[in-house]
Protein backbone atom coordinates (compact mmCIF):
# COMPACT_ATOMS: atom_id res chain seq x y z
CA UNK A 1 0.00 0.00 0.00
CA UNK A 2 1.23 3.15 -0.93
CA UNK A 3 1.28 6.51 1.24
CA UNK A 4 0.17 9.77 -0.40
CA UNK A 5 3.74 11.72 -0.15
CA UNK A 6 3.50 14.22 3.04
CA UNK A 7 3.70 18.04 1.66
CA UNK A 8 5.98 19.15 4.68
CA UNK A 9 8.70 16.77 3.45
CA UNK A 10 10.34 18.97 1.19
CA UNK A 11 9.83 21.60 3.77
CA UNK A 12 11.78 20.01 6.53
CA UNK A 13 14.29 18.92 3.72
CA UNK A 14 14.79 22.77 2.68
CA UNK A 15 15.21 23.17 6.19
CA UNK A 16 18.47 20.97 7.05
CA UNK A 17 20.14 22.71 4.08
CA UNK A 18 22.11 25.40 5.95
CA UNK A 19 23.17 28.04 3.49
CA UNK A 20 26.70 29.30 3.19
CA UNK A 21 27.57 32.51 5.53
CA UNK A 22 28.53 35.94 3.60
CA UNK A 23 32.14 36.13 3.27
CA UNK A 24 33.08 39.30 5.46
CA UNK A 25 30.92 38.16 8.10
CA UNK A 26 33.83 37.21 10.26
CA UNK A 27 34.84 41.11 9.91
CA UNK A 28 31.91 42.59 10.03
CA UNK A 29 31.50 40.68 13.38
CA UNK A 30 34.71 41.64 14.92
CA UNK A 31 33.64 44.87 13.45
CA UNK A 32 30.91 45.25 15.54
CA UNK A 33 32.23 43.67 18.27
CA UNK A 34 34.98 45.94 18.60
CA UNK A 35 32.70 49.03 18.07
CA UNK A 36 30.32 48.00 21.28
CA UNK A 37 33.20 47.49 23.41
CA UNK A 38 33.85 51.88 23.30
CA UNK A 39 30.36 52.77 23.19
CA UNK A 40 30.40 51.49 27.08
CA UNK A 41 31.05 54.51 29.16
CA UNK A 42 33.59 53.62 32.08
CA UNK A 43 32.49 55.19 34.67
CA UNK A 44 32.46 54.42 38.42
CA UNK A 45 28.45 52.87 38.04
CA UNK A 46 29.59 50.42 35.48
CA UNK A 47 32.77 49.42 37.27
CA UNK A 48 30.74 48.68 40.44
CA UNK A 49 28.43 46.82 38.38
CA UNK A 50 31.13 44.61 36.76
CA UNK A 51 32.28 44.56 40.31
CA UNK A 52 29.38 42.76 42.06
CA UNK A 53 28.46 40.99 38.91
CA UNK A 54 30.90 38.38 40.19
CA UNK A 55 29.62 35.79 42.24
CA UNK A 56 32.49 35.67 44.55
CA UNK A 57 32.57 39.83 45.18
CA UNK A 58 29.11 39.74 45.68
CA UNK A 59 29.09 37.05 48.27
CA UNK A 60 31.85 38.38 50.33
CA UNK A 61 30.52 41.90 50.33
CA UNK A 62 27.42 40.46 51.84
CA UNK A 63 29.83 37.83 54.08
CA UNK A 64 31.69 41.69 55.14
CA UNK A 65 27.98 43.64 55.99
CA UNK A 66 26.74 40.82 58.06
CA UNK A 67 30.39 40.47 60.34
CA UNK A 68 30.26 44.39 60.33
CA UNK A 69 26.51 44.41 61.92
CA UNK A 70 27.36 41.85 63.79
CA UNK A 71 30.22 43.68 64.87
CA UNK A 72 28.83 47.03 65.71
CA UNK A 73 25.46 44.98 67.61
CA UNK A 74 28.41 43.09 70.08
CA UNK A 75 29.43 46.74 70.42
CA UNK A 76 26.53 48.39 71.40
CA UNK A 77 25.45 45.35 73.92
CA UNK A 78 28.91 45.66 75.41
CA UNK A 79 28.59 49.52 76.35
CA UNK A 80 25.20 48.96 77.78
CA UNK A 81 26.30 46.19 79.83
CA UNK A 82 29.38 48.49 81.05
CA UNK A 83 26.58 51.07 81.99
CA UNK A 84 24.34 48.56 83.51
CA UNK A 85 27.26 47.23 86.05
CA UNK A 86 28.43 50.76 86.71
CA UNK A 87 24.67 51.66 87.61
CA UNK A 88 24.44 48.36 89.56
CA UNK A 89 27.61 49.32 91.46
CA UNK A 90 26.96 52.78 92.55
CA UNK A 91 23.86 51.06 93.41
CA UNK A 92 25.17 48.91 95.80
CA UNK A 93 27.67 51.57 97.33
CA UNK A 94 24.85 53.83 98.57
CA UNK A 95 22.90 50.82 99.97
CA UNK A 96 26.26 50.19 101.88
CA UNK A 97 26.63 53.48 102.52
CA UNK A 98 24.15 56.24 102.09
CA UNK A 99 26.02 59.01 103.12
CA UNK A 100 27.65 58.91 99.78
CA UNK A 101 24.73 60.41 98.25
CA UNK A 102 24.42 63.92 100.42
CA UNK A 103 25.74 67.14 98.78
CA UNK A 104 29.09 68.05 101.12
CA UNK A 105 28.44 70.90 103.38
CA UNK A 106 29.89 74.06 102.61
CA UNK A 107 31.96 75.35 105.49
CA UNK A 108 30.52 78.01 107.97
CA UNK A 109 32.32 81.05 108.29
Amino acid sequence: MNTPPDPLDPLLDRWSQVPEPPARLAANVWQKIATQKDSVPEGWRNVLESWFGRPVVAVGFVAACAVAGLFVAEMRVSHLQRERSAQLARSYLLLIDPLLNTPPEEPRP
